[in-house]
């Protein structure tokens, strides 16, 4: 499976520090419109063609900042409703589609369910 996705992998890996910061361009601009903003986790992807543990490192240095950093005006934490209880790395199998990537319809409307909507008050 890793075969398929070789060609299609950037040059440069996304680190969480740079991921953070372009997170921190997109508050910014949205705060200074007046525009409430939220965060939502990075879902799990183990087993995914492309999961790396850096990947994984990286993915939960992401996901800490976001339920921590309190810049977002809220959370949506997709990680915590998808994740198995017993692999974090991984997407509980019936909340994901087989690739391991992308949710299944049980997955979405867990999502779904999960989203506090006071949040977009």
């Amino acid at each position: 499976m890793a075969e398929l996705f070789k060609n299609r992998m950037p040059a440069e890996k996304a680190t969480a520090e740079a991921m953070i910061a372009g997170y921190r361009q997109l508050i910014a601009r949205a705060h200074a419109r007046g525009v409430k903003i939220l965060g939502a986790t990075i879902a799990p992807y183990g087993g995914a063609g492309y999961y790396s543990p850096e990947g994984e490192t990286q993915r939960a240095a992401i996901n800490k900042w976001i339920r921590t950093g309190k810049e977002f005006d809220g959370v949506l934490d997709f990680d915590a409703v998808l994740r198995d209880s017993q692999d974090a790395t991984r997407m509980a199998t019936a909340l994901q589609a087989g690739d391991h990537l992308h949710g299944s319809d049980a997955g979405y409307t867990a999502m779904a369910k999960s989203i506090d909507l006071s949040l977009f008050r």
